[in-house]
């Protein structure tokens, strides 16, 4: 029952496609390869990050670590390279504890493999199917009568 609610809520109310399963295994590797999306676009410019670092602390723990067709690629300074877990995971930011997100896939970003999060479809694909469907069918009836 109250899966069927939170499902409801999630797509109707928040028109949300996807839901997050699973649990984080700790392996940081959703650490290491992060593109910032600000507004509408994935940040290419480092004088626009820059600009970034001062309005939240969050993008001051970031470093540039590459650029490809994308756009800046950072890493979390708060990652330690050794044990590949963070520092400050008690006080981490809302962003972190939130991930992964639908933007993630929205932006074409996927989970590494061995993730311990899924991205769960919140309407199964056949029950998207039967709904298209079933309009077609409704709008064939119609251009008959």
């Amino acid at each position: 029952m109250w899966e069927k609610i939170r499902k409801f809520i999630l797509a109707k109310i928040l028109k949300k496609h996807y839901y997050r399963t699973g649990k984080c295994k700790g392996c940081g590797q959703c650490c290491t390869h992060i593109y910032v999306k600000h507004f509408k676009h994935v940040l290419k410019d480092e004088k626009e990050f820059d600009k970034l670092q001062y309005l939240h602390k969050f993008y001051a723990d970031l470093k540039i670590i590459g650029k490809d067709e994308l756009g800046l690629i950072f890493e979390c300074k708060n990652l330690d390279p050794e044990t590949k877990k963070c520092k400050i995971h008690f006080w981490r930011p809302g962003i972190c504890r939130r991930y992964p997100q639908e933007e993630l896939f929205s932006m074409g970003g996927t989970l590494s493999q061995d993730c311990g999060y899924k991205m769960e479809p919140i309407i199964p694909f056949k029950d998207v199917l039967k709904d298209v469907e079933k309009k077609q069918k409704r709008k064939i009836i119609r251009k008959w009568f």
